[in-house]
């Protein structure tokens, strides 16, 4: 694959969710990934398994167990999304494969850690982004914690955090020939992305509660809004002078209330007032208006909508890959351009392949096959 990452070769411990993220965002930009399936487990998600390689292995036969760490003698860096210990007991632990690859970064992501009371719990993003006082924030004031689908703790604070970290060590083991172990938890991830509120929290700036600060639906300028349609728009005019463009493009700079706008004792009235404005007509009235200005503003875009919008159309944001619409690699780089991503490939479709790279003759192969060390 094309990209900043080409030349680098990742193991990735089929799993679902934000490990095939990891490893998609590898892919994405040029790495090599090639997925370790097990014997009669579908492909994981079909976006998240694009532009890999498949082998499948038995993971409970000691020679399915050799595969992998002759694979893993090979590589830059293995994830793996297994409760703490499985690794260990499968005898693919990290001391076992960094014993045979000193510089093998070995990315381990779970939602609770590696230590820790929590750590052999179960658990979803629901779960960890609570424990990471997250949740918390997500929702509207007097309305329950809403989880924003599961993108901050699986995906933001997991399966992005764990790339970041994989790319690190990389580069640490390449100037030092040294490996490590990445300890990815994504309680931590979901207490990294809050960052800047600690930080507001910590100056007074914002109060522990739903859907009354700035950012969270509480200001009467930041927050979607229903229109005669039945569709949404997106404001986010904080700066004074986005504000001003606001007040200027839907006329309520007659209007004197709006002239308080951080006084946050005004913001539900104002807000009733907006949500009022705003339901006179449809969607495409404030698109006219108010889209491609200094508003702060967007259409919100159903997942229908998004990959035909002109914007997303002019900066390829979406493509098709394997007959399914789906969004592209990103971030862009201009020295290094990534490739168009490949559809998902079919458990073991490169087995066979994969052990003739290691050295492995017909013979052995068939052997390994007979034995059902490659799964039947």
């Amino acid at each position: 694959m094309a990209g900043p990452l080409r030349g680098v070769r990742i193991i990735e411990m089929a799993g679902i969710g934000p490990g095939p993220f990891c490893g998609m965002m590898l892919a994405d930009h040029g790495a090599e990934v090639i997925r370790v399936d097990r014997p009669g487990r579908q492909a994981p998600e079909p976006v998240l398994g694009r532009s890999r390689r498949s082998i499948v292995v038995d993971l409970k036969s000691p020679d399915g167990v050799a595969v992998v760490r002759d694979l893993a003698k090979t590589a830059d860096g293995l994830i793996e999304g297994l409760r703490p210990g499985v690794m260990e007991r499968l005898g693919l632990g990290p001391d076992v494969l960094l014993a045979d690859n000193p510089k093998l970064v070995y990315g381990r992501m779970t939602g609770w850690g590696q230590t820790g009371p929590y750590a052999h719990a179960a658990g979803h993003d629901i779960n960890y982004i609570a424990l990471a006082g997250a949740l918390h924030a997500y929702g509207r004031a007097g309305d329950k914690p809403t989880p924003p689908i599961n993108m901050v703790g699986d995906f933001g604070g997991g399966g992005m955090l764990l790339a970041f970290a994989m790319v690190s060590a990389i580069l640490h083991a390449r100037g030092t020939g040294e490996g490590q172990v990445i300890d990815c938890a994504m309680t931590e991830g979901a207490a990294v992305l809050m960052g800047m509120i600690w930080g507001f929290r910590g100056l007074g700036a914002w109060k522990d509660e739903r859907g009354v600060n700035l950012l969270d639906t509480g200001a009467h300028f930041y927050d979607s809004y229903a229109c005669a349609d039945g569709r949404y728009i997106a404001i986010g005019s904080i700066e004074p002078q986005f504000y001003a463009e606001l007040r200027r493009l839907t006329g309520l700079d007659a209007d004197p209330a709006f002239d308080a706008q951080m006084d946050q004792a005004q913001w539900p009235a104002l807000k009733e007032k907006l949500a009022a404005l705003f339901a006179t007509q449809p969607r495409d009235h404030w698109c006219r208006l108010m889209e491609m200005t200094d508003v702060c503003f967007a259409p919100v875009l159903s997942m229908a909508e998004a990959p035909s919008h002109p914007h997303n159309v002019a900066r390829g944001t979406f493509g098709e890959v394997g007959g399914m619409v789906q969004p592209m690699p990103a971030p862009r780089y201009s020295a290094t351009a990534t490739a168009m991503p490949t559809p998902q490939p079919a458990p073991g479709a490169d087995t066979d392949a994969l052990l003739a790279e290691l050295g492995y003759d017909e013979g052995r192969i068939a052997a390994l096959r007979a034995s059902g060390a490659l799964g039947r």
